[in-house]
This record gives C-alpha cells, structure tokens and sequence, in this order.
C-alpha cells in the first residue's frame, strides 16, 4: 500500500506510510492528506525567491519556444523530476497554437490551462501541479516566463543553446546562411542586444535616451546648435550598444554586425527579431552561509 500510494503521489516513504496510518489504510483519504500537507508546505515557500532553475527550448519546422522554470539552487534545477517539468512544460506550449505567437507569454494564462499527462504531479492545472511539486521538492517551482514564436514567410529560426541551459536564443532570419545565424545567434547571447534592428526600438526607449542625452548636452553649458549635434552623437553610441545590427561583431569587433550580414549574405538579408533568456535574470539572488544553513538542517 505505501508503494501503490508512492507511486500514485510522488511522495516520500515515511510521510506514506504515516498518511495510511492516520487514515487506517484508505489510500484515496491518504492522498488527500499528502496534498494537503503538500499544499501547505508549498505555500509557506511561495514567498521564496526562484532564481535558479533552467530554459526549456524547442525548435521545429516554423515554431520556436522558451521557457524559463525556476526554482532556488543549481542542485534541484539538475535534478530527473525537474528536468521531467521542464520538457513537459516546452512541449504542452509548443504543442498549443492557442498560445499563439509571441516573445512575451501571458504566464498566468498557461498556468491556469489543464496540465500534460507527463507532469509529475497531478492537478487540475498547471499552477496546482507546480504548487503540489514545490510541496514535494521543498523548493519553490515556477514558471517565470516564456516565448512561443511562429515564424512569418520566408523566415527561419536559428537556435543556441549554451552548454547547461541556462542561457539560450532563437533568432529568426531572412535570406540567412545557416552557419551565419548561428553565429548571430551566438553573439546574442554573448553581448545581449536588446533590439534586432533600429526600425524595432521602441518609441518610448529612444524618447528617454534622447532626454537623457539632451540633459547632458545641457550640463556641458554647450550652444543649442553643438547641443543637438552632441544628442545624435551619443544616440549614435547608443545604438551601437543595444541594436544588434549596429554592434560590434563578437567574432570580428572590427566590423559591425549589419557589415557582416551584408559581406557573408547579401543586401537582401535580414534579422527579422531574437528572444534571449538568461536564467535568473534581473532577480536578486539571496546571499547566505551555505554550510550554515545545512548545519541547521540537521540540528
């Protein structure tokens, strides 16, 4: 009974074994009991932060997506039942057309949606699976964000994945070589562009550096004339920092990445856009005394 209840949960040996004790053997009571001591070990870690864990990557034919699961250390990020959730979660959205085509998904949307059968732990959606697996691993679980990309006509999808997962890119061209994407990709990930090209930088983006640099202008105590002209400067320099097509080339710094895509594929060529997620990012990760806290696990 304690191993038909195991394998029903997930749940360890001896909080099996105490459940069918304190329900005098009916396994159905005794699961409700471990869900709800799950749930509620679970709840008490929800205000933990995930700043861990992996991406989740899939392309294929004119689909692409990411996902990033978090959790709270590298250790159970490698473990078999989180990478279980992790391919579960890539191929439920890319397998859902409904989720539709874009870099930013609506999370709370996926999470309320009925989960795959391949799921760990059962729920009746995705955030109740998650909620059950964090009550089970003893770290909070989470799906932080993800992309689900539909490539438009005559476009392709290039992927990179850094060794470990925890950095990765897909970037859709145009009239691209293989190789040539591949090594966009690569520089993607490397230097973190924030914009494929100039036509894609947002309005409000280039209206707050325009008033930045125009202060600075300014403070120089330099005439209106000079003033506009040092504004385009350093708009200029700008560019070269966040639009992919006007930074230096990783592989090559003396040429920018848009002379490179000219020389190795044509005028023709273009970056259509990319998505880049990198684990953890813009979360602060809580510092600690790491063999401390262990030695007052076992205190």
């Amino acid at each position: 009974m304690v191993k038909m209840l195991r394998d029903k949960t997930g749940a360890g040996m001896l909080d099996c074994k105490i459940a069918l004790e304190e329900t005098n053997g009916n396994i159905e009571e005794a699961e409700k009991v471990l869900r709800k001591k799950g749930l509620a070990a679970a709840a008490k870690k929800a205000g933990r932060v995930a700043a861990d864990g992996l991406i989740g990557h899939k392309v294929e034919g004119g689909t692409a997506v990411l996902v990033e699961v978090a959790c709270e250390s590298d250790f159970v990020a490698k473990t078999e039942k989180f990478l279980k959730v992790k391919d579960e979660l890539t191929s439920f959205i890319f397998d859902h057309a409904a989720l539709g085509d874009t870099a930013d998904g609506n999370v709370e949307a996926l999470v309320a949606m009925s989960p795959p059968r391949g799921m760990p732990h059962h729920g009746a959606t995705i955030a109740e699976c998650l909620q059950a697996f964090t009550g089970d691993l003893g770290e909070k679980t989470e799906v932080r964000r993800f992309a689900r990309l539909v490539a438009g006509s005559g476009s392709a999808f290039t992927l990179y994945a850094h060794p470990g997962d925890k950095t990765v890119v897909v970037i859709e061209t145009k009239g691209m070589p293989e190789d040539l994407s591949k090594d966009l990709a690569m520089h993607v990930a490397a230097l973190a562009p924030q914009f494929a090209n100039r036509n894609g930088v947002s309005a409000k983006a280039l209206a707050d550096e325009r008033e930045i640099a125009r202060a600075k202008a300014v403070a120089a105590g330099k005439p209106e004339a000079v003033a506009e002209k040092m504004v385009e400067g350093m708009i200029g320099k700008w560019y070269g920092e966040v639009v992919l097509l006007d930074q230096p080339f990783a592989k090559d710094d003396s040429k920018k990445v848009s002379q490179v895509v000219a020389e190795r594929a044509g005028a023709g060529a273009s970056v259509v856009r990319f998505v880049r997620f990198k684990v953890g990012e813009g979360i602060e990760k809580k510092g600690g005394d790491f063999a401390a806290e262990v030695a007052a696990l076992i205190k």
